[in-house]
Formats: C-alpha cells, structure tokens, sequence
C-alpha cells in the first residue's frame, strides 16, 4: 500500500514521522527553535508553579476505634517520601515505564525512534514514547496541555519535561510522579493505590504486587484486578520478566513472583460503610472547611462505632423485611426485593420518593451526644436521601414524653390523676375536633404514669391544655427541637413535624438525668501535621433538674415492661431502660425511641410519601422489635450499663392509685407506691374532701410557687 494512503487514514503517524525527522533532521537547535514559537507569550505552562505545586489529597475519615471508613476528596491520593517507597517497586514502575529514566533529560530520542518503527511496522499506534518527565508534566499541568493525541501537545509536554530536568533531580520528578499517577479504581499514587488493592502500605508491598502497581500504568481499567483478574496477572508476569532481564530480580525470585497468587484486600470503598453517616459528615465539613476538605489531605475522625453501626443496619433492615413479608399482618404495597427485580428489568430506580418501605435508625452516646450509628434508608446508591437527617416527619406520641416532662417540671406528679374521657374542639375552619386514643376507649380518670405507659392520648392533650401551649413549646425548645410547632392541641400527641436525629437525640436529656447534648458525628480533624484544625463545640445544657429526670425515666421504665413497648421486655432485653412508642393518626409514621444510661436509639418507618403501613399500624408492633434486636446485640458485646441512682430529692409515697392522694384506711382504691419531688409529694388522704382539679393554669402556677428556688423551673407567666 502507498505511504501517502497510509498516512490519510492514520493521520497520527504524520505527526509521529514529523518528529523523528524534527530529531533527527533538523536536531536539537531546531526543535528548541519550535519550542520557541509555539511556547510563545506563555502558551506552556511555567514549572515555577511545580515550586508549589502539591497534589491534591483526599481526607481520611475514620471511625472512633481508629479505624479507616472512607477518604473525601476529588482524588484520592497519600503522598510518600521517595526514600519510604521500596526499591523493588520503583525498579518495577522505571523499567516499565521509562527505563533509561536516569540516562535521558526529560526525552528519549531511541525511543521516539523505536516507537516510530513499531507503529508503521504495525499500521497502528501500538507504542508511545512519553516518558516519566514527560507523563508528570502532562498530569501536572493537565489544565494546560492537552490529553488528545497531538503534535502540538508531544512538544509542549516536551518543552516542560526538559525544563523539570534542568531544575530538580531525577529522584525528586520520580517521587512526584509516584505520588500524583492514576492506578484505576480511583486511586491516585502508589500509597494510595496498594491500599486499594492489598489493603497495606506499598512499604510492605511483595515484589509481584509492585509488578501489579507498574502493569496498571499500560492501562488501569484494562488491567484492574478487580474487573480482570487473568489480564492483571499476564500483565504482572510481563512486569517481572522485564525486572529479570533488566536484573532488578533474579531469576528464582522471579519465578517464585510469578507463581504468587493475586491476592486482593476486601473493598474499602467509599460508601461501603455507614453511607448516611459519610456524607452527613462530608456536608457538615463542606460547611466548615470548603473545598480545603477535597484537596488538603485532613484526617477525620468521628464518632462512628462500626460494629453498632453493624448492628443498627442488620436490625432495622430485617425488621422491615419482616413486615413486608406479612409477619405483622397483611401488607399490600410494593416490596424492596420486588422493586430490585423490576429495577432490573429495566425499571426506572432512583425516584425522588422511594415507592418501598423506608426507615431510618440513629444510635447516640447520651452522655457526649456522639452519633454512634446511623441509618437514613435502605439503599444509599438509589436514594441519597437521608431519613435520619432531612426528613421532616410527625413524631406521634414519641412528644409526649416533652409534654409530660414540662407538667412534671410545672409540679405535677406521676400520681397526678388525668381525664381520659372524649373532647370535642372548635377549630378555625369551623370544624370540630374530636381527638381519639388508638383503641377507640376511654378509662375515665388514671394517673399520669399510667397515661403515658399506655400512650393515651385525651390525658397528653389535657396535661399539655392545662399547662400551657407556651411551656410545652419552651420544654421542646431546651430539649432540642428547632422546627416549627404552631400551638394547635395537636401538638400535644406530636402532630408538629420533627427531624429524626433531633428527636431521637432529645432523649439524652432522661438518660443523662436532666442534662441535654447535642447530636454530633465529627470529633477533630487534623492537617497532616497532626494540628487540630476545626472540631464542634460540644453542647451540655440542664433541661430537667435530676429529681425530675428521674421521675420521667421511672415513668418510661413502665413503656417497656408493660406498657406500648412491652415487646422490647417481652423479646429478652433485661438492661434497665426506658422509652416511647410512636404513631401517627393515619398509621404513616411508626415509631420507638428508646434509652440506657449511655445508649439512646431511636427508630422510624414509613413511606418518603406519607401512606398507611398496614392496618393498625403501631410502633409498639412495627418499630419496637427493631430497637430490641439491635440493644441485645450491642450488649452481648458491650458492659450493661447500672440502673439510674435515685436522687436524694426524690421520695417515696404510698397512694390511691385511683385519686392520687395519700393512702389510709379509706382508700377504696388500689394502694400503690409512688415517687415524688420532695416538696411537691401530695398532703390531702383519700379522706379529705375533693380539692380543685389539677388541670387549669391557677393550679398549676400555684403548685409551681410552692419552690420559687429551685432554679430549673420555669417562672410563672
């Protein structure tokens, strides 16, 4: 065939043709002279900025026990001194790649010539000619040479590469190009890249893992291990056979590398653990820090405990199977398995609103308000969206724990006698409002501590009625909340919308007996010189005064032993704990939140678009096995924590469970032991004549004056 028909349909051997005449022809004066013109007015790019340059590095993200989860950043790289790098791995990259390296100044004109050969002997470009001098450049200055196949671009990259030779020496360019060259599965430099693929530092690399590092440079997807096992072990081969016969390895030790078998670390990919948390973490950061996170290399640490991390998506995930599977009644909607066959079907995935069950799940250290644990859905590659932390969903009666504790806090008592009977209240619109419990019933008068045990709903709204929208909004404020919670009397059995992570964290303030914390992942981030350079204000408020913690958390022992939680005590869990149920009045929202002295936990279920669940949907059913399983598995591994010591300030009564009052002969009632804020314990017996009700404000703001010193209530309004 005529050359002139070859070089029209491969255009690409004119320019190569071009520049082996360029060399050898004119030689190096006039290839400085084309240097000239084309690098005029500043067209190549200045090696001065390689005085400052430092590639971009990754931030690690670890968990609390010091362990790696994942890196942030636009490529992921750890830089290595030179002298760290093991000689067998730079021996296998040089030989490779450019192995007269140390004899060329930046081009290698024999091998410009023998690529010429090769490639019109082949009819095809089978051989380039860049060298390591020549690659740094091009990847260095990637946003001022281009990466097409051009003439122009080989002598840019040219005129760069003999500039970094006349300024640094051979071991400084091979040290920058080992830390800044792409080795596939996202892994920029050596370090990084051994990683990836062995799970160790490329210090403790074999020599037939280094020659899986160097076979990547021909082609890091072509030859990824992970894809392409057999190609990256030919490759390999290829690599130690050139190291033998440039005498970087004997001959035994090459046939004893080349029989290694390809053995690969389990993957560490981002996202692969706590996927919510990550990215919770990764915007919390980006706040803070800006784009300094994806290029300076910080070291992350936060407060994840992988294991209880473990736990949370294991019971969340298979409670939510077992009520798609009808294991609590019949369940009519779309499945999270069926959704997965049809998606691969050809189904469309990753809609706005996922049409599957969803859930969410956080876990927090009380005491310090780190987040041990969390879960915002069931399938972070098809929906990003994090339940724990965006959506805005009703609590149900998970509030009226905050309702109860402001009535404690205005001076009612665990015995104080409520009204569950029917009411009936006009609304703006003209409608009337009448509120129901979730069994349809009522029970007439009942003690405060039986009211909440069984989540009834006419006592939270009167409790909440008689002392105040204004105090109930306030308790919610210093417990936490931060959304909008108009003053409607819905809100009394949690009709406002809450995020999960602020609710489930409200609960600190019982188990830490008073004092709230606020929810955080992040604990320090360090720059690579080990400085502290940003780490969250800790927040440690009093909300509750001990006594009255107290009397919460022995109310709330009773949700779990016999109350709308008694599956938690029913399925074995035995450490002393306290919590609440929750639902919403449609049956769309399901919850349990729950709480030892150094683990509070909290779980919702639902649908992103609001729906029943099933019929009769509870969060006693649905929500509170989830928390069980996950609190038993965390403490079979875990010390029990003790039960709460009562405070001093709290005493012991014997009462009328019917009214309240002190118990004596004329009870006709159950006697029953009760526990009082000393100072606010009843004094009239069952003999007394009947006193005014509890359930107005006078009442209350008189009850409240009895200890104007006590600095954790609220001045009477």
């Amino acid at each position: 065939m005529p050359s002139s028909s070859i070089l029209s349909r491969r255009p690409w051997l004119g320019w190569l043709l071009v520049v082996g005449g360029l060399c050898g022809a004119i030689g190096a004066g006039a290839v400085a002279g084309a240097w000239a013109v084309i690098c005029r007015n500043g067209r190549c790019p200045s090696i001065a900025a390689l005085e400052a340059y430092v590639p971009r590095q990754t931030s690690k993200v670890y968990a609390a026990d010091g362990r790696f989860i994942t890196e942030l950043g636009l490529e992921r790289r750890t830089l290595m001194r030179l002298q760290d790098i093991p000689k067998h791995v730079r021996d296998a990259i040089v030989i490779t790649e450019d192995k007269r390296f140390y004899s060329h100044n930046g081009i290698d004109f024999i091998r410009i010539f023998g690529a010429l050969a090769r490639n019109v002997k082949a009819g095809s470009y089978v051989q380039g000619f860049s060298t390591i001098t020549m690659q740094l450049a091009r990847n260095v200055f990637s946003d001022r040479i281009s990466r097409e196949k051009t003439l122009l671009r080989k002598i840019k990259e040219g005129r760069v590469a003999t500039a970094i030779e006349q300024r640094y020496s051979k071991d400084k360019i091979l040290e920058l190009y080992l830390n800044q060259v792409y080795l596939g599965n996202g892994a920029y430099g050596v370090e990084t890249a051994s990683q990836r693929y062995f799970g160790k530092s490329v210090r403790d690399v074999t020599v037939a893992e280094a020659a899986v590092l160097a076979g990547l440079l021909k082609g890091p997807e072509r030859y990824n291990p992970r894809r392409f096992p057999d190609r990256a072990i030919q490759r390999r081969n290829t690599v130690i056979e050139l190291m033998r016969r440039a005498g970087a390895v004997s001959a035994a030790d090459a046939s004893l590398a080349k029989a290694y078998p390809l053995q690969l670390a389990e993957r560490t990919e981002s996202g692969d653990v706590a996927p919510y948390f990550v990215e919770w973490v990764r915007q919390v950061l980006e706040e803070e820090l800006g784009n300094r996170l994806y290029n300076e290399g910080f070291k992350v640490y936060t407060s994840l405990d992988v294991d209880i991390q473990t736990a949370a998506e294991r019971a969340l995930e298979n409670q939510l199977q077992a009520i798609e599977a009808g294991r609590h009644g019949a369940y009519k909607h779309l499945t999270y398995e069926a959704y997965l066959a049809r998606s691969a079907e050809g189904g469309e995935r990753g809609a706005a609103n996922s049409p599957y069950l969803q859930g969410a799940f956080v876990a927090i250290d009380p005491r310090s308000g780190a987040v041990r644990a969390m879960v915002g859905g069931r399938d972070f590659g098809d929906s990003k969206f994090n339940r724990a932390v965006q959506a805005l969903r009703q609590p149900g009666s998970t509030f009226k724990p905050i309702v109860y504790a402001a009535a404690i806090h205005e001076g009612f008592s665990p015995a104080t006698v409520v009204d569950d009977s029917p009411i009936a209240m006009e609304q703006l619109s003209g409608e009337t409002w009448t509120p129901q419990n979730y069994d349809l019933k009522f029970q007439g008068d009942l003690p405060l501590r039986k009211a909440l045990y069984q989540s009834r709903n006419l006592p939270a709204i009167r409790t909440g009625m008689a002392i105040g929208p204004e105090a109930v909004t306030s308790m919610a404020r210093r417990f936490g909340l931060t959304t909008p919670i108009p003053p409607y009397p819905s809100m009394y059995i949690g009709a406002a919308d809450v995020y999960p992570l602020q609710m489930i964290g409200t609960y600190s303030v019982f188990a830490n007996l008073g004092l709230r914390t606020t929810p955080h992942a992040i604990v320090r981030v360090e720059d690579s010189k080990g400085d502290v350079v940003w780490k969250p204000k800790l927040v440690r408020e009093p909300v509750l005064s001990p006594e009255e913690s107290w009397l919460m958390v022995s109310m709330m022992k009773d949700v779990v032993i016999r109350g709308s939680g008694a599956r938690v005590w029913s399925s074995g869990f035995r450490v002393p704990a306290g919590g609440k149920t929750g639902t919403t009045n449609d049956g769309a929202d399901v919850w349990f939140i729950g709480y030892t002295a150094d683990l509070v936990a909290g779980v919702w279920m639902g649908f992103d678009k609001p729906q029943k669940i099933k019929n009769n949907a509870q969060g006693g059913e649905l929500a509170a096995p989830a928390w069980a399983a996950f609190m038993t598995e965390v403490y079979r591994r875990k010390p029990q924590p003790p039960d709460w010591p009562r405070p001093d300030g709290v005493i012991v009564r014997q009462v009328d469970a019917v009214t309240g009052r002190l118990a004596n002969s004329n009870c006709m009632g159950n006697v029953v032991t009760e526990f009082f804020v000393q100072g606010y314990e009843p004094t009239a017996t069952c003999s007394d004549p009947p006193g005014p009700s509890p359930f107005t404000m006078d009442s209350a703001r008189a009850r409240v004056q009895r200890d104007t010193s006590n600095p954790f209530r609220l001045p009477p309004s």
